[in-house]
């Protein structure tokens, strides 16, 4: 009987079409992240892993200064498909494209760089941060010493509530959206600024288990019907600009069960809790939100003080 993990990594490996490969090549933000990234990671000689490789293009990336590259893709067209392309391409032959499981592949020799994307908003159903830690412990079991450079290096994860437009020609559906983040989304609303929720850094350990309770000041009246869930990526940290190399994935808006009429000055308690590489329906289902109104917020601060 195949593991939920198993289960999952054939659901998003092997029935993920082609075409959306295809489309990630034609992603123009990710691209140049991850190819000013790599640059500046790959110093010439390097050896470079990359932990599944899809169409193999940020392998050749590393490729232009590495000595050697080993690609690692678990879905057999894939595999086929990063053979393909990376045939028409210069520097394509220092790319060893390997047909395994990356829980389970550790190269023949230690490496400098590990590139791994299997980022998803909120870092949900793929699994970048099991992955990692898979990795650095069979990694030191093998090699010892020091772990390799991770791209990306690190994720910032932030959270953020909204009223979100669900009419679609006249038809009511409340569904989870995707949006891209340098557009201007006028069907939401924004009732408080961005609060950050986690932070990982792949260099120390991850905990899959993320869960997170904070509260928002309300800047406007309105009804507040989603979370907007914000993932940048730090690809790179230039340690002599003291700046970074990121990449920001699409938000992703969830619907909240109940709306929730709000005044401005009002306090939202926001409560959630899921796995990293679990599903969008099990972050949905551990949202929470309870209103505190500005008027109790008053009061409370009175009695905070006369206690005092």
């Amino acid at each position: 009987m195949l593991t939920e993990r198993e289960i999952e990594s054939c659901y998003l490996g092997q029935f993920i079409p082609l075409h959306y490969h295809h489309n990630m090549l034609m992603d123009g933000r990710r691209m140049q992240g991850f190819k000013a990234a790599i640059e500046h990671a790959v110093f010439p000689g390097a050896k470079v892993l990359e932990l599944g490789g899809g169409t193999g293009v940020l392998s050749w990336f590393a490729a232009a200064n590495a000595e050697k590259v080993w690609c690692v893709e678990f879905n057999p067209d894939l595999v086929a498909e990063a053979r393909r392309l990376l045939s028409h391409n210069r520097e394509g032959h220092k790319v060893e494209v390997i047909h395994a499981d990356a829980f389970e592949y550790l190269p023949p020799e230690p490496v400098d760089i590990v590139i791994c994307e299997m980022i998803h908003v909120a870092m949900l159903r793929e699994k970048q941060v099991e992955m990692i830690e898979s990795f650095k412990r069979r990694y030191r079991e093998r090699f010892g010493g020091k772990l390799p450079v991770f791209i990306p290096e690190a994720a910032i994860m932030a959270v953020q509530p909204l009223c979100q437009e669900y009419c679609f020609e006249g038809y009511h559906a409340p569904i989870v959206q995707f949006q891209e983040p340098a557009a201007i989304s006028p069907g939401s609303i924004e009732f408080a600024a961005p609060a950050v929720y986690s932070i990982l850094d792949f260099s120390q350990p991850c905990d899959t288990a993320i869960q997170w309770q904070g509260a928002f000041t309300m800047t406007r009246a309105g009804t507040v019907n989603a979370l907007r869930f914000i993932t940048k990526n730090i690809l790179a940290v230039l340690m002599q600009q003291g700046a970074t190399i990121d990449w920001l994935n699409h938000y992703m808006v969830l619907p909240l069960p109940t709306p929730v009429q709000v005044l401005a000055g009002d306090v939202l308690h926001v409560s959630f809790q899921y796995r990293a590489g679990g599903s969008i329906p099990s972050l949905q289902s551990a949202m929470h939100v309870e209103l505190l109104p500005a008027k109790a917020v008053a009061v409370r601060s009175e009695h905070c003080l006369a206690a005092a």
